[in-house]
């Protein structure tokens, strides 16, 4: 049965290699993420799952959550269309966003290198503009609303429309810089192309130095996305989380967590 909500496992995931200092890692961990322990989880239910032969762990919007945020949403509707009015874009439903997060216990991270594999579809059922958004956070505030993060769109890899394709991969700095903002103010500066598929694991690293990030995908030398003003500035740290969006079915497998010296 799947772990949900906003449950809060005691027990520690699996560690490879780790050393704390003050209850936080001091050198790089590694998780094997085959089950839900050791992770907080917000607004998912997650449970060991497998992808492409190799097991991870399957992680989506609690079902509760989602209905409420669904059934809210069409109250604002109603409401707009008995005023005679029409959505204003993406920032129309802001007050409806729900943070859909897998928060790893006992890391505080402000620059270094995080490593991962991750995977991401459509669920079932899930509206058109469902891209299987799919993602890491890191310098996660204790609000769980407040972090930078690095997401991919990996329906959007191989679609047959250059536009979608140039929005494969986005960096965002929660809670006021959304993709829209980036994309209205700042157009193609926070998002790229990467050849990526749903459905299937794709290896990631993100390496932070300060204000400057880096996205690597699929085991590329070169850097997919460049970031060199993340929004939360020099100093920041935080938590590290596992990010999707809820109209997603996620994977992960083999997080490592690397500080900087």
């Amino acid at each position: 049965m799947a772990a949900k909500g906003r449950l809060f496992q005691r027990s520690a995931p699996l560690v490879l290699a780790v050393a704390l200092l003050g209850g936080f890692p001091a050198f790089s961990a590694e998780f094997a993420l085959t089950s839900a322990d050791g992770l907080e989880l917000v607004n998912v239910q997650a449970s060991p799952g497998e992808l492409g032969g190799k097991k991870g762990l399957q992680v989506s919007g609690d079902p509760e959550v989602l209905a409420a945020a669904s059934a809210k949403r069409r109250e604002m509707m109603a409401a707009m269309r008995a005023r005679g009015e029409q959505p204003r874009g993406p920032g129309t439903f802001e007050s409806l966003r729900t943070n859909h997060l897998a928060v790893v216990e006992r890391v505080e991270f402000g620059s270094g290198t995080i490593e991962l594999e991750v995977a991401g579809q459509p669920a079932p059922g899930a509206q058109g503009g469902a891209r299987g958004f799919v993602g890491i956070a890191w310098r996660l505030q204790d609000d769980n609303k407040t972090y930078d993060c690095f997401y991919l769109r990996p329906t959007n890899g191989r679609a047959d429309d250059q536009e979608r394709r140039n929005h494969t991969v986005q960096y965002i700095s929660h809670p006021e810089w959304t993709w829209y903002r980036f994309r209205s103010e700042t157009p193609s500066k926070y998002e790229t192309y990467a050849d990526i598929v749903p459905g299937e694991w794709i290896p990631v690293k993100i390496v932070v130095d300060g204000e400057k990030a880096r996205l690597h995908v699929n085991g590329a030398e070169q850097p997919t996305l460049i970031v060199n003003d993340v929004k939360s500035g020099p100093d920041a740290t935080g938590g590290v989380a596992l990010w999707l969006e809820g109209s997603t079915v996620a994977h992960y497998r083999n997080l490592r967590i690397t500080p900087a010296d």
